[in-house]
């Protein structure tokens, strides 16, 4: 596995070189921030991966997370019955799960965790460690505090980071918002983290350490993405600067549960809405394609996938070498890598539970660079919610944000692989993490 370790090691400057290629000035560069902030990911992935106690902290933590999610499915269970049960479990009642159902299982967590870090913030927990996180990156990458500011936000939420910087949204230069714009589709939010874990837990037991892992990794591949392709010629507003974040803070901590609970109503509502329109799309499309396609491979003897995932999968296939997937998984991981860009990353994570479902992959270390990869809103649909999430609170940003929205996304998706890269480049079987 050596070999596909040093493949993984290699993919990080091959993905640089890809990231350079499509900048938009290949003349200024921020090369401190691009070697700190792959100094920062080889360190991070040092200590969890190769340092036993780092490693037994995710363990311990990947165990804390399992048992939030038990008693967050607590509500749940109560609300909807046998439907709630994850797969394999029996509630108080002797009753068995039916299987597992993403709108009663996983949806359901989402309204915990979002009261929880409601919780976590109106104490004042969740601003110190931002501001931690935002004073490294600020003091050692030579960034904005703004951008630093909401890209330590996405850590731990979603398309709400760039409240955290609302004031100064409509003076940020095109360089921060390509920032913003790429900190945001390259992680995920601490909320839906819960439906990749129900997603993959019975074949991934160590999923949860791993997904939070991803979170921090991606952060630091997100400004190096961001900065090489859109480098900063401008100089900020808020340059060397660290800044406070900007939260209404509720007057009780039960108001702060009630706004939680219902912020999370208003994104599963959004979640839901927005996956029966992409499936049904995707689906329609495919039919034609596969229609159109079906005649031209029986005229010319080929053997063609058509749908949009199959061609998109076509492109991703040396991609996914260059992440150290070994050749006899490279197919089916570049299709599911494929599918997150169309049809956003939970029909890919439930795909790839399926494949290991299925024992459709001959190897460990596939399975885990596609987790990590996948790990990220760097989707279509994505980058409209994201614009127009920004574009609602800030409308003089507008015009810049359509016109550096794709050179965002190729940022998002090249900061995923790369993240995913750093996790082929120090997989062992041995390690902890991976169940050793």
């Amino acid at each position: 596995m050596e070999f596909y370790n040093l493949i993984s090691f290699l993919g990080i400057f091959i993905l640089l070189g890809i990231a350079w290629l499509l900048s938009a000035d290949k003349k200024v560069m921020n090369w401190r921030l691009v070697s700190l902030g792959i100094a920062i990911q080889m360190l991070f992935a040092l200590v969890i991966f190769k340092f036993p106690p780092g490693g037994k902290a995710f363990l311990w933590i990947n165990d804390v997370v399992v048992e939030i999610l038990e008693t967050a499915s607590a509500g749940a269970q109560f609300v909807f019955g046998r439907l709630a049960l994850p797969p394999g479990s029996v509630n108080d009642a002797g009753e068995q799960s039916l299987g597992f159902f993403l709108a009663f299982q996983a949806f359901p967590t989402i309204i915990f965790f979002s009261a929880l870090m409601s919780i976590l913030y109106f104490v004042g927990i969740m601003p110190i460690i931002i501001r931690g996180f935002a004073y490294v990156f600020t003091r050692f990458m030579r960034i904005s505090g703004a951008e630093s500011l909401c890209a330590a936000s996405n850590i731990f939420v979603g398309v709400e980071s760039t409240l955290t910087i609302k004031p100064q949204l409509e003076k940020l230069t095109r360089s921060e918002l390509t920032t913003v714009l790429t900190a945001g589709m390259a992680t995920v939010a601490s909320n839906v983290l819960a439906i990749y874990v129900f997603s993959l837990r019975e074949h991934f037991p160590t999923i949860a350490a791993h997904l939070i892992s991803a979170s921090f990794l991606s952060v630091p591949a997100a400004l190096i993405m961001s900065k090489i392709i859109m480098p900063e010629t401008e100089t900020p507003n808020t340059l060397g600067t660290h800044i406070q974040p900007y939260y209404i803070r509720e007057r009780s901590l039960f108001e702060a549960i009630i706004n939680g609970a219902n912020t999370a109503v208003r994104l599963i509502v959004g979640i839901t809405a927005l996956l029966i329109a992409i499936l049904g799309l995707v689906a329609l499309i495919d039919l034609v394609l596969g229609g159109i396609g079906g005649k031209i491979n029986s005229l010319g003897g080929f053997e063609i996938d058509w749908s949009l995932s199959g061609l998109l999968g076509y492109v991703f296939y040396p991609l996914t070498l260059i992440l150290g997937v070994p050749p006899a998984d490279a197919e089916i991981i570049s299709k599911i890598l494929a599918e997150r860009m169309i049809k956003t990353e939970i029909p890919a994570y439930h795909d790839l539970a399926r494949a290991l479902a299925e024992n459709l992959l001959t190897h460990k270390r596939s399975a885990v660079i596609c987790t990590y990869a996948l790990c990220g809103f760097a989707h279509v649909a994505s980058l409209a919610i994201f614009i127009g999430g920004i574009t609602s609170i800030a409308p003089k940003t507008v015009h810049t944000l359509s016109r550096i929205g794709l050179r965002a996304l190729i940022a998002a998706t090249l900061a995923c692989l790369m993240t995913a890269c750093i996790a082929g480049a120090f997989y062992s079987e041995g390690s902890f993490l991976f169940g050793g």
